[in-house]
């Protein structure tokens, strides 16, 4: 009878492990392409993306770019005060988008210009997400980023823990 239960008890084991690695694995997979952090204009200009790879872009939308055109097409530039990315865009933008305003876009580069699917906008007047204060500088300060080293991306990531 012994044998019997410490068999059943390690098939029980064996079972579970094989369970435990396999919705680990799963999890992972899925999570490969939810996990979507935003590049800043230096890193794309830096490391292009592939053709048709699909990216989040982040950073402040630059003075003086702003363009309507025809319907709800519009153009901007996106810019981390180091390199600038100019975007398209086909759609209504967030109420509180802007000039000099924090932004996230998701899209993909097409000869040298971002084309965005998505836009979103900072909540309020004291809102900006962590990764693109920290990509921009201190309070999306345009000084605070003109003088730093690291301006020029050679491919550490900006720091993205705790948000």
């Amino acid at each position: 009878m012994k044998s019997l239960k410490k068999t059943r008890r390690v098939q029980i084991i064996a079972v579970a492990a094989v369970a435990l690695t396999l919705s680990t694995a799963l999890i992972g997979y899925a999570m490969r392409d939810g996990i979507n952090f935003f590049r800043s204009p230096s890193q794309v200009m830096a490391e292009p993306p592939a053709p048709n790879e699909i990216f989040r872009l982040g950073g402040m939308v630059e003075v003086g770019t702003l363009s309507r055109g025809q319907g709800e097409s519009i153009t901007f530039s996106v810019t981390d005060f180091c390199a600038s990315v100019p975007v398209s865009y086909r759609g209504i933008l967030p109420d509180l988008f802007g000039e000099n305003e924090g932004t996230v876009a998701t899209g993909r580069l097409v000869d040298g210009v971002f084309v965005a699917t998505e836009i979103l906008a900072k909540h309020d007047e004291t809102y900006m997400p962590r990764e693109v204060a920290d990509a921009v500088g201190v309070q999306g300060s345009p000084n605070a980023a003109a003088n730093r080293p690291e301006c020029e991306y050679h491919g550490e990531t900006y720091p993205t823990q705790g948000t």
